[in-house]
């Protein structure tokens, strides 16, 4: 059999990568567990008519068949697809289990999606996102926007306290704000000012301007406002002033200021420098009703948002009653792939072993295995020598796996970076805390 080809777009690490991933995933987990998130988990398949009802993606959708019908030409009678998000999976779980969830739901996903787009740094076909979201029951407490960007912000922080990923800045806007601005200028479609607006990084002002006034009518003068009002960004309250001095009024206006407001100066004193107003942020996603997030990595600022989401009133609902919520996505594909394929984010360790225990002759590997057993009670990982070489052989196979620490027969245990050699009890001998697991560090 010839070498196999990698599949573009499907990125797989090596042991020393899924170490830094499993340590950052942990960690996640940990700070959303803090918050009072619960884990759940969704089927990977959703009908396509649910993954294709907004429309904004289904070219991308992977369409999953069974080979027996694709043989046979026949159509399967559910059409299904792998999930692209966690989003649209999450609101119907939410809508099939609401009977017995408790509101407010609140929700962590970390699980792989699927997205059928161009490979390239940053985007990939198969990702891992950690998810979390708070739902309601017909209503939900606009707090909850200041709590979710805070929880996403610390986990992301630990992150770079721990780990050495470097440190981000969010974004953040709010839908209120924008649609009341623009309706407050006599704009009746304020989506598709939206999406011109989004544009402004790519194409500039001028080329917004142009198609606020050609594509949508506006004149000048109004154009003029909408790019205004997109300039404005601030990490402090101070935005809310430069936005009452262009002069527009709108009650939705004054809503929407209002929340953001809250949300800056909540974010200023718990992770001050790390979340800044953007007026400019309007996430292309046309459920969003309220506060929007965009979140950039220092020094990576080229591979867009790592980290987005935001308000939705209306995304789940059974006629009867409806289930808003307020969320973010991480996208630790999107972050970890380019930080350990540069080396900047790496194990100490390829495996999870801290103690290679030798073996002084194949008849004698049950005193070893033994041994073992005594240290992986205490919690210690171990693993014994695969074969019985010279002790010089085995101490090279444990540095090559980056395994700190070589046991003897003799009860002695040799830390093989120093050469330090000393006595020591199976029953009680305990290694540093930081070599127990393997670290992960920036490189």
């Amino acid at each position: 059999m010839s070498r196999p080809k990698p599949l573009s777009g499907f990125p797989e690490f090596l042991p020393e990568g899924r170490i830094v991933e499993q340590r950052v995933l942990a960690s996640l987990a940990q700070t959303f567990e803090l918050h009072g998130f619960g884990s759940i988990e969704t089927r990977a398949l959703e009908p396509m008519a649910q993954l294709a009802r907004k429309g904004e993606i289904d070219k991308e959708i992977y369409v999953v068949q069974r080979l027996q019908s694709v043989r046979a030409g026949i159509a399967d009678r559910d059409e299904l697809g792998l999930h692209f998000d966690l989003t649209v999976p999450f609101a119907r779980y939410v809508l099939e289990n609401s009977g017995h969830l408790s509101f407010p739901f609140r929700r962590y996903q970390i699980q792989k999606v699927w997205r059928g787009e161009r490979p390239q740094e940053g985007r990939y076909r198969e990702f891992l996102q950690a998810d979390i979201d708070v739902v309601g029951q017909d209503a939900l407490a606009a707090h909850h926007d200041v709590e979710v960007a805070l929880v996403i912000l610390e986990a992301l922080e630990r992150l770079h306290t721990d780990f050495g990923v470097p440190p981000v800045l969010m974004r953040v806007n709010n839908r209120k704000l924008a649609e009341g601005f623009y309706r407050g200028l006599g704009i009746d479609d304020h989506l598709a000012v939206l999406q011109r607006v989004d544009k402004l990084d790519k194409i500039g002002p001028a080329a917004v301007a142009d198609l606020l006034t050609g594509e949508l009518g506006l004149s000048d003068q109004v154009a003029a406002k909408c790019l205004e009002l997109a300039t404005i960004s601030a990490a402090d309250e101070s935005f809310v002033e430069r936005v009452r001095a262009l002069g527009v009024e709108n009650e939705l206006l004054d809503e929407g200021l209002a929340q953001l407001a809250d949300l800056v100066a909540a974010a200023a004193a718990a992770v001050p420098g790390r979340l800044v107003a953007d007026l400019k942020i309007a996430r292309g996603l046309d459920y969003y009703t309220g506060t929007v997030y965009e979140t950039e990595m220092t020094g990576f600022e080229h591979l867009g948002s790592i980290c987005s989401g935001g308000r939705y009133d209306s995304l789940a609902s059974d006629g009867r009653t409806g289930y808003p919520g307020v969320g973010l996505s991480i996208g630790v594909t999107r972050i970890l792939v380019p930080l350990i394929s540069k080396g900047a984010l790496t194990a100490s360790r390829t495996v999870p072993s801290c103690v290679l225990v030798a073996v002084d002759a194949e008849e004698t590997r049950a005193d070893a295995v033994a041994i073992a057993a005594k240290l992986r009670a205490r919690g210690i990982a171990t693993e014994v020598a695969p074969r019985a070489d010279r002790f010089g052989k085995q101490i090279r196979y444990a540095d090559r796996r980056g395994i700190p620490f070589v046991w003897f027969s003799s009860n002695e245990v040799k830390d093989i970076r120093s050469g330090e050699q000393v006595p020591a009890d199976p029953d009680s001998w305990t290694p540093p805390e930081g070599d127990r697991r393997p670290g992960v560090s920036g490189g």
